[in-house]
């Protein structure tokens, strides 16, 4: 790919989490915001005053913005319902994509911009921040030193009291399509394993403000004969976890426990041979907080990175699309009562 001095970028969707991408992106050397779409134009003018952004276009129409700035860059922060047809004019146009999550509204779409990506040979990319987050980098960083051994089973939870209001009260699969891609593509970061199977159970609990289900619990088989469980709730009053979930990951020579915040405990065994074995307690090693562990904008730094140094993304189209796969094969598992093949 053709290296360049001066990367030029577009930002598509001039809602509440652009402010963000254009804070990081307008911050970085080498790098010009060149464009702003809006289905409403007001919206792009609005962010555009707010950031001083001059001498960028405005307008409604991405691919007459397109043609005319010729960016290096598309950053796809729409509603799910419009990830495909944006990221395919974008990258049909010759650009990069970064795309706010999910990839796409379903798995055919997302199988199309994967392959879109690879036909134009462009980087496309899913904004999957909390792999950005320092707690998380120690939590794998135990992991992969091996001291534990292998994996045998992962559980997570979440349980949240989340009052939103609006659309997600009225949605069908709440919580899975809402929410759960987070906890699934954490556990795929962490265990380094991908799915093969899941059973799922959705419920909606008495007293639940939403229309349908908030509420599941997921078992899901992971390559390397892994068990992955997942419960979690958008209305479960009282003792809430972290949003990056509660975790026990438990290995053959010990186990780490981690809320998903700074509280990270490790076990490793000692001594085996009575009924029960020794431990010693670890201490996780220290990630230095940098710029690689800011969460979006650490993403979005990286993504362009990549760019520039034409390396793959982390998150890539052709990485994501198995937590994605995920979520809509515990959703298909949870309308047919039956265990569910994941593909992707």
């Amino acid at each position: 790919m053709e290296q360049k001095d001066m990367l030029r970028i577009v930002l598509v969707g001039c809602g509440a989490m652009s402010r963000a991408w254009l804070q990081t992106a307008t911050e970085l050397a080498g790098v010009e915001v060149v464009g702003l779409v809006d289905i409403y134009e007001e919206a792009a003018h609005a962010r555009a005053r707010e950031l001083q952004l001059t001498q960028v276009m405005i307008g409604t129409d991405l691919g007459e913005v397109l043609e005319r700035t010729r960016p290096d860059i598309v950053f796809n922060c729409t509603i799910p319902e419009a990830h495909l047809q944006t990221s395919l004019q974008a990258l049909e146009a010759g650009c990069h994509v970064l795309s706010e999550k999910p990839l796409a509204a379903s798995l055919e779409a997302a199988r199309t911009l994967v392959a879109a990506a690879q036909r134009v040979d462009r980087y496309f990319a899913v904004m999957q921040n909390r792999r950005y987050d320092a707690n998380i980098l120690r939590v794998h960083h135990a992991l992969a030193s091996g001291k534990l051994g292998a994996l045998t089973t992962v559980n997570s939870d979440f349980y949240i009291g989340a009052h939103f209001g609006g659309f997600r009260d009225h949605m069908r699969h709440v919580l899975l399509l809402d929410m759960a891609i987070h906890t699934f593509d954490a556990a795929r970061f962490l265990t380094g394993a991908d799915p093969v199977s899941v059973y799922c159970h959705e419920w909606n609990p008495a007293g639940s403000w939403y229309d349908h289900e908030a509420s599941a619990i997921a078992i899901f088989e992971m390559t390397g004969g892994l068990m992955y469980t997942y419960r979690g709730s958008w209305c479960a009053e009282g003792l809430a976890t972290t949003w990056e979930s509660d975790w026990r990951l438990i290995a053959q020579r010990g186990s780490i426990t981690w809320d998903g915040g700074e509280d990270i405990r490790i076990q490793q065994v000692q001594e085996t041979g009575g009924f029960l074995s020794t431990f010693d307690d670890v201490e996780p090693d220290l990630v230095e907080r940098t710029e690689r562990t800011q969460g979006h904008s650490s993403a979005i730094r990286d993504f362009i990175a990549c760019v520039r140094e034409g390396r793959a993304p982390q998150t890539s189209g052709t990485d994501n699309i198995k937590s994605l796969a995920m979520v809509f094969a515990a959703i298909e598992s949870a309308e047919s009562g039956k265990r569910v093949a994941v593909s992707w």
